[in-house]
């Protein structure tokens, strides 16, 4: 397949790169220049302890360059996936998939505004990534992809389409229909974990070692399911806070995305994450007061920054 991989950060360079070794055509967008230039120059190195992988992968600044191709995958920040989506017209025909597989709630609903929602393919990633210099991303380990359609009820085979490609580079993917009970699961461990990491400085292991963040994680995962069950989402939130704690002692030393934003002065994506459990529990009359205290937290130090 055709591949375009809008936004080159760290997930961005991961699949892209993983599209390639699968053997597809796959290039990476973005708008930033320098960014773009390195990848053309020198490809993307994917680092894990001691082993370097550098894939040559072609990437532009430019979306009408491309033609139509078969498969976009949207790997930007959540406040740039209207624009990004804009920008993809160009290359976005009536066959072509188009997937996010961006962190939060709400992506798939800003892609489905742009193109038609029959072919929107949504899903959740649980790997990571850290950006150690243009093109070269720390990927610490394979971890599960979970991808199916956002409208419901659609039994065409562009969640699969998505899936084997994934597969084709050696990652973990499966469909599944329902998709939205598996975004919640996803949305579920981001809450809990992201702005705690980022507010405290701890990477994924110390959140669980830490008797008093263990607890704060704990509740504020079983604050998000309870909304989660009052949108009619069977998820059990004894089996979210084991997996949760199980997945926070494997990462070890890694570092949320939202801690990595904290250290780079970057905005932050609250709004879909802890923001997301919020509106949905403000709207089911669920108490939500650890979320949206994360949420005011995360905010104000945005606010203080000149970042909202």
């Amino acid at each position: 397949m055709r591949i375009a991989v809008v936004g080159a950060g760290a997930m961005g360079a991961i699949f892209a790169a993983r599209f390639v070794q699968g053997g597809h055509e796959a290039v990476l967008v973005d708008v930033a220049v320098p960014l773009v230039e390195q990848i053309n120059a020198g490809g993307v190195t994917i680092v894990r302890g001691e082993d370097k992988q550098t894939t040559a992968i072609a990437a532009t600044t430019d979306p009408a360059s491309l033609g139509v191709v078969d498969l976009v995958v949207f790997c930007t920040k959540c406040y740039h996936t209207r624009a990004a989506a804009e920008s993809a017209r160009p290359f976005v025909g009536p066959d072509t998939v188009v997937a996010s597989l961006q962190n939060g709630w709400g992506n798939g609903d800003v892609l489905a505004d742009v193109f038609p929602a029959e072919q929107v393919v949504v899903g959740v990633t649980y790997n990571s990534g850290l950006v150690q210099g243009p093109g070269r991303v720390v990927h610490p380990a394979d971890q599960p992809t979970v991808v199916g359609a956002f409208a419901e009820g659609d039994s065409g085979d562009r969640p699969q389409r998505l899936a084997q490609a994934l597969t084709d580079g050696d990652l973990v993917a499966s469909v599944a229909d329902p998709v939205r009970p598996e975004i919640w699961k996803k949305l579920i461990l981001n809450a809990a974990t992201l702005p705690t990491a980022a507010l405290t400085g701890m990477h994924a292991g110390a959140l669980t070692a830490h008797a008093g963040m263990n607890e704060l994680v704990s509740e504020t995962a079983r604050e998000a399911v309870t909304v989660a069950q009052g949108l009619g989402y069977e998820i059990d939130a004894q089996e979210r806070v084991d997996a949760i704690h199980a997945l926070l002692e494997k990462a070890g030393p890694t570092r949320a995305s939202m801690l990595q934003d904290f250290e780079a002065g970057r905005r932050t994506e609250i709004d879909v994450v802890n923001g997301a459990v919020v509106r949905a529990g403000d709207e089911l009359g669920v108490p939500v007061p650890l979320n949206r205290a994360f949420v005011q937290l995360v905010t104000g130090w945005e606010s203080v920054r000149g970042l909202q």
